[in-house]
């Protein structure tokens, strides 16, 4: 099942994906956030609205992303072994796992914003994500797999300055529109073993990114291990399992992002992501 948050005629809601159509589950049936329909362990309901519910053609709405606000957005640094290598770090250990604000989610076809405070250090990091599924704590490994909703496409957009200036990487991570998701939460079913799948990026028709996710160095169910060992995940929570090599800093000469850029995702049986690069707009200060 493929699970979608869109807009159409006004109105935002969630829907299921079949081909060219999305089942529109009614905003007044169901929450309007993957969360919320999480939390309220909605997802065999939804499944059961399909037959009946109303189909729009997939051409015709607006993707957002499928979690608007995440409870936690938790990301991993040096999680592919070609990444590491790239870079000239030795592997880790222990997974290096950092935050996310979530105020940085985006969705999958929204602008990603080139910060004023940081004009020329803007970077991709195709990755993909999973979305913990029901609140737990102290998950084993070996049953990891049962907390998992689904999984997304996700760009860790990163500026390099500001990452690096601080031994904890939050600041540089957590940019508005730094977190683009989507284009939908695809079931566990669907997409299969997650250890599995080929992530591919492009910036401007360029292939920069291309790897399979059995070069990870933790996997999916090692990461929820490890993080339940100190805190309860809850439902919507989005971790993030790390980028392979070919990230624009590391490439010779860096190739970072500028505004007009257009950065396109892609993880096999998942979906993709694009998202054109423009300068922050004057009207995001809030004061």
């Amino acid at each position: 099942m493929k699970i979608a948050r869109f807009s159409h005629g006004g109105v935002t809601r969630l829907g299921v994906v079949l081909d060219e159509e999305i089942a529109d589950l009614g905003a007044d049936r169901f929450p309007t956030d993957v969360a919320a329909l999480l939390a309220a362990d909605g997802l065999e309901a939804a499944a059961a609205a399909v037959s009946g519910a109303p189909r729009v053609p997939l051409a015709d709405v607006r993707l957002h992303a499928p979690v608007a606000r995440p409870p936690e957005f938790l990301a991993i640094g040096l999680n592919y072994r070609s990444h590491a290598s790239e870079t000239g770090q030795p592997l880790p250990t222990v997974p290096v796992f950092f935050n996310k604000q979530s105020s940085c989610v985006a969705g999958p076809t929204d602008e990603v914003h080139i910060p004023r405070v940081a004009p020329a250090h803007v970077d991709y990091e195709g990755e993909l994500g999973f979305v913990i599924g029901r609140r737990c704590r102290h998950v084993p490994r070996q049953r990891a797999n049962e907390v998992i909703a689904g999984f997304v496409v996700v760009d860790d957009v990163s500026v390099r300055d500001w990452q690096m200036a601080s031994p904890t990487w939050t600041m540089g991570k957590s940019f508005d529109t730094h977190g683009p998701i989507g284009p939908w939460l695809v079931s566990p079913e669907e997409v299969g073993d997650p250890h599995a799948l080929g992530l591919r990026t492009w910036v401007n028709g360029e292939l920069r990114q291309e790897a399979r996710t059995d070069d990870l160095v933790f996997d999916c169910y090692d990461q929820i291990a490890h993080l339940s060992a100190a805190f309860t995940l809850q439902p919507g929570t989005i971790v993030s399992t790390g980028t392979p090599s070919g990230v624009g800093f590391a490439r010779t000469p860096p190739a970072l992002l500028a505004p007009g850029d257009v950065v396109r995702i892609e993880i096999e049986r998942i979906g993709v992501i694009e998202n054109r690069i423009v300068p922050e707009p004057d009207d995001t200060a809030l004061i």
